[in-house]
Order: structure tokens, then C-alpha cells, then sequence
């Protein structure tokens, strides 16, 4: 819970936790996909950990200390924990009057046909619950990463996890769930927290100690697209702020069983899809003063990379006992930033979060790290960067990282 100030982590220097793909582990994804041979024959776990062990030297190399899978065991980047939750049904070829068709992501999948194609869409069709016997893939990857490290750095070890609302907002009101399922959000929601509840205590007593939202959701509502697209739809109750303070609210209670040396972050994600595109614009002015001091996590992961989130005006409501990583360097272009400018970019975050807390730069600049804006691969290909494009950017960050603080 958030509350008492982590410094490590968040580490100074940060990434968003997926990285580029090797040549061979999208080689034996295809050839699974393509021939249905299955995993064994095809001998995907020998990939996976000869790769998962390769990106984890690479953190280390580049003096990393938030060492991530690289997302290595996921084909998208909110992974399969929801299809193991048990109680979902998985969509395909769903009509389009189930969904928000101004939601961002849904925009994306709209067919002439008006049926959406969610692909790895998910709603929950009898009362969700946890089953550790199926619910496996967050833990196979926590324990690839842990084989690869030295105990002693196991709690520096990032796993990322999909935002509690992600099969809930792209859906219209009450589309999220059966009627045999849950009367209304509110049980719905109670449910979402139980399974995560357990997904996270699970997580934890394998040595988890470091967990990152992933939450394209939040960022949303800063869109005024979004939230105009909210406003017309007359199948909404409430309104778009009320859906905000919703999913604060379940986030509070998924985390509400946490143990204190557990940090949490949240990264409000603009979208890295495939070819470099995005799906959110808007400064986070219009929810900066509830998300930070309401949502219950350590540390916030933001986007800045273009001029399309704002101004940092809005980190001067960040709390002293609440930390920002501040994603200046772009995933999405292979050109690399000059060091001198984002690191002034910076200075100037940390005199916002400075004059909102009465502090001076160097106290704010302890709550203060650097990052990526996004992660380097979101889904399993198709980006415009390298292999050694990534290792620049991720060098970059780290120079900055030394330059300012001279610490990890």
C-alpha cells in the first residue's frame, strides 16, 4: 500500500518491461500457430528460457536493475492471466453492440460487418475465481526470471499485470459480465479484486516484490474524444468521472491485502501498437489530483515522450510519499534523444513535483526516476527499432539515471 516512500524500487533507472523479441522465439510462436503441432513438440520452453535468461543479462549489462522477462512468455502484453481466471469466456467474432465503439482499442477493431474481432477478449460468464491450478503464467514467468538472477536480487524482479479494468471498460454498461454472472458493477468489480487478490498473493510468496499495472484505461481518460464519446452514449449511467473513481476504487481494493514491502506502480500507457501507433492524446491535467492522491500505489509510470500528454504542471499534485518515473525517451522512433535536453526535461519535472510539495529541486528529485515512455514491444513484433536501437535508448537512460542522481 502506498504510504510510506520506496526508492528502490522504483529505480532511477526504468523501463517499461517488454523488450524486442529474438528471431528464434517468434520463430517457434509461428511454427506453433501454423502447423498446431503443440508446445512441447515444438519445444517452446527451451526457447523461452534460453531467452528469458539472454534479456535478463542484457538488464543486467546495461546496469538495470528492474530485470523483467522482457515479456518473453507473452504474445500481447496483458499475457493470459485472465483467460486463467476461472468463470471467462473468450470472444471472438463478438456483434459491436456489446462494446464502447469509442473506446480507443475497440476503434482499432471494428469490421464492415459491425462485428468486432477482440481476439484475446474476455468476459467473465459465471462468478470469477482463482484456481492455482490453472491460473500458471505469471508465475512460470516470475520463476524464469528468478532462475536467471542471484537470489539476493530476486525482489528487484518486475512482472507486469494488465489493470483489474481492462475487459471492463472497452464493454457497454453491464456487457462486461453475464446476468447469470453478476446483477451489476459493483459485484462484478468485488469479484475482479477477489481473483486478483489471490493472483497477487500467490505472486508474492513465490518472491514477487515489484509489480507494474499496465493501464492504457486511465490514460483514456484524458482523451476528449473518449470522454465525448462517454457523454453521447445514452447507455451509460453515471458519468465518465464517476467510472473513473470506479476503477480507483477497485484498484484500492486489489491491492487492499498487499504486504508493505510489496511496491506497486501503475504505468498510464498511451499505446505502442504495431507500426508505432497510438491511441490516447490529452494532458493529464483533468485527472492528475485524484489519480495521484487517491490510487494507493508506490509509484506512478508516465508517458512523455510528445507534446500529446501535456505539459508536467500536473506532478505538482504528486504526494510526498508517492514517486514518478518519467518516460522522456520514445519507444516508437529509432533517432536517439540527446542526453543534455532530457535531462533538463527532468530538472523540469522535478521543480513541478517540487512546487506543489513546498520542497526544493533535490528533495523532489528523490521521488524523481527516468524511463522509456512505453515499453519496446507490446505485442510479439512488428516495431520499427532494433535490437541495438533498444540497447541505445536503454544506455541512454541509464547515462541520464547516472548523470543526475549517481545512484541506481
Amino acid at each position: 500500500m502506498a504510504g510510506k516512500l520506496h526508492s528502490a524500487p522504483p529505480f532511477r533507472a526504468e523501463h517499461m518491461g517488454s523488450l524486442l523479441r529474438p528471431d528464434d522465439l517468434l520463430e517457434v510462436r509461428e511454427k506453433i500457430r501454423d502447423t498446431g503441432i503443440s508446445e512441447e513438440e515444438a519445444g517452446l520452453l527451451a526457447v523461452e528460457t534460453k531467452a528469458v535468461k539472454d534479456v535478463v543479462q542484457l538488464q543486467r549489462d546495461l546496469g538495470l536493475k528492474a530485470v523483467s522477462s522482457g515479456e518473453y512468455n507473452r504474445t500481447r502484453f496483458w499475457g493470459l492471466m485472465w483467460d486463467e481466471f476461472e468463470g471467462t469466456i473468450r470472444l471472438q467474432d463478438a456483434d459491436a453492440s456489446m462494446f464502447r465503439l469509442y473506446h480507443p482499442d475497440v476503434v482499432s477493431l471494428i469490421e464492415k460487418d459491425r462485428k468486432v474481432m477482440p481476439g484475446d477478449s474476455v468476459i467473465a460468464g459465471s462468478k470469477l475465481s482463482w484456481n492455482p491450478e490453472h491460473s500458471l503464467s505469471n508465475l512460470h514467468e516470475l520463476k524464469l526470471v528468478q532462475q536467471s538472477l542471484p537470489e539476493s536480487e530476486w525482489s528487484n524482479i518486475k512482472l507486469t499485470m494488465i489493470t483489474p479494468a481492462w475487459f471492463h471498460m472497452r464493454y457497454k454498461e453491464g456487457k462486461a459480465y453475464t446476468p447469470e454472472a453478476y446483477a451489476n458493477d459493483a459485484e462484478y468489480f468485488k469479484g475482479v479484486a477477489e481473483v486478483y487478490q489471490a493472483e497477487l498473493d500467490a505472486l508474492y510468496k513465490a518472491g514477487l516484490r515489484n509489480v507494474q499495472f499496465d493501464d492504457p484505461g486511465m490514460a483514456y481518460f484524458c482523451s476528449k474524444d473518449f470522454r465525448q464519446g462517454w457523454a453521447d452514449d445514452k447507455d451509460n449511467t453515471g458519468s465518465v468521472d464517476d467510472l473513473f473513481d470506479a476503477y480507483v476504487q477497485l484498484y484500492n481494493d486489489c491491492l487492499a491485502k498487499i504486504p508493505a514491502d510489496m511496491h506497486t506502480g501503475i504505468h498510464l500507457c498511451r499505446g505502442n501498437f504495431i507500426g508505432g501507433r497510438h491511441f490516447s492524446e490529452g494532458s493529464y491535467d483533468i485527472i492528475a489530483k485524484k489519480l495521484f492522491e487517491n490510487l494507493n500505489v508506490n509509484t506512478f509510470y508516465l508517458e512523455y515522450d510528445t507534446e500529446r500528454a501535456g505539459g508536467f504542471e500536473p506532478l505538482q499534485f504528486l504526494p510526498k510519499d508517492k514517486n514518478v518515473v518519467v518516460g522522456v525517451i520514445s519507444t516508437k522512433l529509432r533517432e536517439l534523444e540527446d542526453k543534455e535536453a532530457m535531462k533538463e526535461r527532468i530538472y523540469k519535472a522535478a521543480d513541478f513535483v517540487a512546487s506543489g510539495s513546498g520542497e526544493t529541486r533535490e528533495e523532489a528529485l528523490k521521488r524523481v526516476c527516468v524511463s522509456p515512455q512505453c515499453g519496446f514491444s507490446t505485442h510479439e513484433s512488428g516495431y520499427p527499432l532494433s535490437l541495438d536501437d533498444e540497447k541505445k535508448k536503454l544506455s541512454l537512460v541509464r547515462q541520464i539515471a547516472d548523470e543526475i542522481w549517481g545512484e541506481a
